[in-house]
């Protein structure tokens, strides 16, 4: 029999429509990040650097890109006879078929996944964070407290604590309390949608809360432990956690990368972040190339200039253009004598000669200011701008457009323009 001490299973299944057009056509957590990696490396490394072999990774929303990149696991070692990594999406049953409604309703729909490995612990993860975790240390917290249910938390400032779930522990770390996004919070430990249960415990709860609509660990599941008397602790993390889910955090993140002293390391020996990489020639810099400060991924070929910013593999960015506090996914094109400020370019991108991106004054977006702001001008992927045209700050554009779509070859500051062919 097939025995785990610990199995994770990793929420990838999310839109991250926060995100705007870059989760489009993409799950959140395949959206590029620091020029060669996808979110849902994080977690995944994360995994095979804490000992922990065996991951389900519950996929729904678009899933091609998520299923594409993990295959069989290979590049962290999670390529197992027994064990290993399995992708599991919702399926048909005989008696019923739904989808994912709730992140604890996917895990629901798994419990013949879990049982098969019989453990004695389940970590839950979320696929759409940026940080470095050792499981096996909160492991260890969980079985010398003696919990069924340990929840990963990290001290925000007060002021920011209604955003989250917050955790009232007394003076052991033992949760006697906690709060949904309450508006007068009593305490700055949020949750950080890490949760280790006891096997036993999880499936117990899951269970008897599964006719519950949108099952889900914040408002079901870990209420349920608590109201039946289960042994619940607080494992406090202090090192880098970023949730990228807004364009600014994502960026952010990104341009955190590239400070001279990082935050979040990518280069630490002991601690590597694993990615399928595609076989790409090195980098080229061009005679008159010059890049400061910048990642840049492996195949990319750069003429033009290149400051403050991530660069995906396989971009070519032309002679006399000037990129500076953007990021750019792979496979984009920029032409000659562009400029851009400030700009989030994604996938497999044309941006023709001389445009001109990140122009002019901040005005708020017109269709949607809460996602497309602070300044930044968004490109979904496969997009074309044309040759020679201005756009301004929080402006997003997706889409194969043409000339005449920039009224006097400009699209002015808050605009958006999303049209729906793309570029082959």
């Amino acid at each position: 029999m097939i025995r785990k001490e610990m199995i994770a299973m990793l929420l990838a299944g999310g839109q991250g429509s926060r995100l705007g057009v870059l989760t489009s056509k993409v799950a959140k957590p395949a959206v590029s990040f620091g020029g060669k990696y996808r979110i849902i490396d994080f977690p995944l490394s994360n995994c095979i650097n804490s000992g922990v072999d065996t991951v389900g990774v519950l996929t729904q929303y678009q899933p091609l890109r998520l299923n594409t990149h993990i295959g069989i696991g290979i590049p962290w070692d999670l390529d197992r006879n027994i064990g290993g990594v399995t992708v599991l999406p919702p399926y048909e049953k005989s008696e019923n078929s739904e989808w994912y409604t709730g992140t604890a309703n996917a895990i629901y729909q798994n419990i013949d996944y879990m049982e098969s490995y019989h453990p004695e612990y389940v970590l839950i993860l979320s696929g759409d964070h940026i940080y470095k975790m050792d499981y096996e240390v909160m492991l260890e917290f969980h079985q010398q407290n003696g919990s069924e249910c340990t929840i990963a938390v990290m001290p925000v400032p007060m002021e920011e604590a209604r955003r989250f779930g917050i955790m009232i522990t007394d003076g052991t770390g033992r949760i006697v309390d906690f709060e949904e996004k309450p508006t007068q919070p009593r305490s700055n430990l949020a949750s950080m949608g890490i949760y280790i249960f006891n096997w036993s415990t999880l499936k117990d709860a899951l269970i008897a809360m599964a006719s519950q609509p949108n099952l889900d660990f914040g408002k079901h599941v870990i209420p349920y432990c608590h109201q039946n008397g289960a042994s619940m602790y607080a494992y406090e993390f202090n090192g880098y956690w970023k949730d990228v889910g807004t364009l600014y955090s994502y960026w952010e993140a990104n341009m955190e990368l590239i400070n001279l002293v990082p935050e979040f390391n990518l280069y630490e020996e002991y601690w590597k972040i694993y990615t399928k990489s595609e076989i790409l020639p090195p980098q080229y810099v061009a005679p008159g190339g010059r890049i400061e400060r910048s990642i840049v991924g492996e195949g990319s070929e750069i003429y033009g200039e290149v400051i403050n910013s991530v660069i995906g593999c396989g971009v070519t960015i032309g002679k006399g253009s000037v990129i500076r506090d953007s990021i750019v996914m792979n496979h984009t094109t920029i032409g000659d004598g562009c400029e851009l400020y400030r700009a989030i370019v994604a996938e497999n991108t044309v941006i023709e000669e001389n445009a001109k991106l990140g122009i002019g004054s901040e005005t708020p977006n017109d269709t949607a200011p809460q996602i497309y702001d602070h300044g930044l001008v968004t490109v979904g992927e496969k997009s074309l701008i044309p040759a020679g045209v201005t756009v301004g700050k929080n402006t997003v554009i997706a889409g194969t457009t043409v000339l005449q779509d920039y009224p006097d070859g400009c699209l002015e500051s808050g605009k958006t323009l999303i049209k729906a062919g793309e570029r082959q």
